[in-house]
C-alpha cells in the first residue's frame, strides 16, 4: 500500500480548490464515462496486470480493479491527483509515443487517447515490447461522424475541449494496428445518447443503440486486438504442443472403436477422454475394451459421466484433461476424426485462439442435416454473430477447440453468465467472446452417422436455444 505523501495531498487540496478541470467534465456527463469503464470492465479481467495510455485522472484504470496497475500520462497534475486518490495504482508522466518498457502487461487501454496521440505508429511499435502472445489491447474512440456534435458541444462548453484531434475511422485504425504486428478481433459501437436524460437515455442507449443499423450512429467505438504471432514461435509450437480429445459418448457403442482408430497424431502427445453418459447399450463396455485393445498405442483415459448433459461431459473431461490444446469430437463421427488436424494446425499456427467447427461450408448429405435444420442453424449463427460481435457461420457444430489455459480463464469467470448451457456449445462461446479471443471457423465435411441414432429432441432444444439466445442479449449486447 502507498503512502499518501503531504505533498500530494496539499495539490488534491489544491485541485479541489480551483475545480480540476477533467474533474468538472466528468462530472458532467457521467454518463458518458460510467459507459466507457463498464465496457472496459466486461472485458478486462480482474486481477490483471493492466497498463492505460492516458490514463487521466485514474478512474478508468481503477474501475477495472487490476492486480498491478500502471497509468501513463502527459498531464503532471492529472498524474499527482490520480497518484492521490488511487494510491494503490502507479501513474508516471510519461508520452505514450516514447514510452518503452520490458514490463509485460495482460491488457493495454487506449479510452480515446489514440485521438490525442501525435504519431499512432510510433506508440503502437514501442508499446509491443509491453505485450505477451495473449495481451489484448482494448480501444474507444469517437465515431467520425459525430465531430460536428462533439465540435458544437465543446463551443458550448459542454464537453472537454477537442482542438486538432484525430477523427480516425475503424478502417484508420485497424490499418494502423496491422502495420505495427496487431490484429483486430473484434469491433464494436454503443451509446447514442452520453448525456442522463429521465428515462430517455436508458432507452436510446441500452435498447436502441445495440439493434443493426442503428448500431452505426453511435457515438463511441471500441476495438480490440491482439500481438500477430511470430512465425518462428508456430513452428516451436507446432513440436512441443500437447492435446487432449474429449469424446461424449452416450448410445454410441458401434462408433468407439473408430474414434481410436481414425484419430490422427496430434502435436507432441494425444490424449483421448472418454466420458460415457448414461448409456442403455453397451458403449461403458465398448470404452473399457477399445481402452485395453489399445493402450499400448494411445494415452487413453475413460470416466463415466456423473451429472446429465453434453455440456457437463465436456466440463469433466477437460477437468481430467492434461494437454495445452483442448478438442471436443463428437463420438457419432459425423465430424472425421481425420480433420482434427485442421483445428491444431489452426491453434498452434497462431491464426486463431479459439476454432469453431463449420459443417456448412462443403454440401451436407440430407441425413446428416436435413434442410429446415440448416435454416435454423444458420438463423442461430447470424443470431449469434450478432450478439457476440464475431463472425459465426456455424454455431451448432459439437467440434470446438481452444487452449487450456484459456478454458480455465473462462471457467474462471463462468459466475458472470452461471451453469446456464446444457449443450456446452455456447458456454464456451460466450466465454471466449467475453476474453476476446480471436475465433476462426474451420470448414469441415459433415457425414451421416453408421451407428445408432441422434440423441437430439430438436422442437425442445431449439425453444432453449433461443432461450440462451435472450440470455447471450441480456448479458453481452444490451448489458
Amino acid at each position: 500500500m502507498k503512502s499518501t505523501t503531504a505533498k500530494q495531498k496539499n495539490n488534491h487540496k489544491t485541485n479541489q480548490n480551483y475545480l480540476f478541470p477533467p474533474e468538472i467534465w466528468r462530472k458532467r456527463n457521467l454518463l458518458y464515462y460510467q459507459d466507457i469503464e463498464r465496457f472496459y470492465r466486461f472485458y478486462v479481467n480482474s486481477n490483471s496486470k493492466v497498463l492505460e495510455v492516458g490514463s487521466g485522472t485514474g478512474y478508468l484504470l481503477a474501475s477495472v480493479n487490476p492486480e498491478y496497475g500502471l497509468g501513463i500520462d502527459i498531464n503532471e497534475q492529472a498524474i499527482e491527483y490520480a497518484r492521490y486518490r488511487f494510491p494503490d495504482l502507479d501513474f508516471i508522466l510519461e508520452d505514450g509515443e516514447h514510452y518503452n518498457s520490458n514490463q509485460k502487461f495482460d491488457y493495454i487501454l487506449f479510452a480515446n487517447t489514440v485521438s490525442y496521440l501525435h504519431d499512432l505508429h510510433k506508440t503502437f511499435s514501442n508499446l509491443a515490447s509491453c505485450c505477451h502472445p495473449n495481451t489484448r489491447l482494448i480501444l474507444t474512440f469517437h465515431n467520425p461522424a459525430w465531430e460536428i456534435i462533439l465540435r458544437l458541444a465543446t463551443l458550448l462548453k459542454q464537453r472537454t475541449p477537442i482542438d486538432n484531434l484525430n477523427w480516425l475511422s475503424y478502417e484508420d485504425i485497424r490499418n494502423i494496428l496491422n502495420l505495427n504486428g496487431f490484429e483486430v478481433i473484434c469491433h464494436h459501437k454503443q451509446m447514442l445518447l452520453p448525456r442522463r436524460i429521465f428515462g430517455l437515455s436508458w432507452l436510446l442507449n441500452k435498447i436502441i443503440a445495440p439493434l443493426p443499423l442503428i448500431n452505426q450512429l453511435c457515438l463511441t467505438e471500441s476495438i480490440i486486438a491482439r500481438p500477430k504471432i511470430n512465425q518462428t514461435d508456430t513452428v516451436k509450437q507446432h513440436q512441443t504442443l500437447t492435446c487432449s480429445v474429449i469424446i461424449p459418448a452416450r448410445n454410441e457403442a458401434g462408433n468407439i472403436e473408430s474414434c481410436v482408430t481414425r484419430m490422427p497424431p496430434l502435436g507432441k502427445h494425444t490424449e483421448i477422454i472418454f466420458i460415457e453418459g448414461h448409456s442403455k447399450d453397451n458403449t461403458w463396455e465398448e470404452i473399457q475394451r477399445v481402452q485395453a485393445k489399445y493402450g499400448h498405442q494411445w494415452d487413453i483415459k475413460i470416466c463415466q459421466q456423473t451429472g446429465k448433459g453434453k455440456g457437463d461431459a465436456v466440463r469433466q473431461g477437460f477437468a481430467m484433461a492434461t494437454g495445452d490444446i483442448l478438442m471436443i469430437l463428437d463420438s457419432d463421427l459425423t465430424v472425421r476424426p481425420e480433420d482434427l488436424t485442421h483445428f491444431f494446425d489452426a491453434l498452434a499456427s497462431g491464426a486463431c485462439e479459439f476454432a469453431n467447427g463449420c459443417r456448412l461450408v462443403y454440401p451436407v448429405h440430407p441425413q446428416a442435416m436435413p434442410w429446415l435444420n440448416r435454416m435454423a442453424n444458420r438463423f442461430f449463427a447470424w443470431l449469434l454473430s450478432y450478439l457476440l460481435g464475431i463472425k459465426i457461420k456455424d454455431s451448432l457444430c459439437g467440434t470446438k477447440v481452444l487452449f487450456r489455459h484459456h478454458y480455465q480463464q473462462i471457467a474462471e469467470n463462468r459466475s458472470y453468465f452461471g451453469d446456464f448451457d446444457p449443450f456446452g456449445d455456447f458456454d464456451l462461446l460466450f466465454g471466449a467472446a467475453k476474453l476476446g479471443l480471436q475465433m476462426k471457423d474451420v470448414p469441415v465435411r459433415y457425414d451421416p452417422r453408421t451407428y445408432g441414432s441422434s440423441n437430439i429432441q430438436h422442437f425442445k432444444e431449439g425453444i432453449v436455444l433461443l432461450k440462451m439466445c435472450l440470455f447471450a442479449a441480456k448479458k453481452i449486447k444490451f448489458r
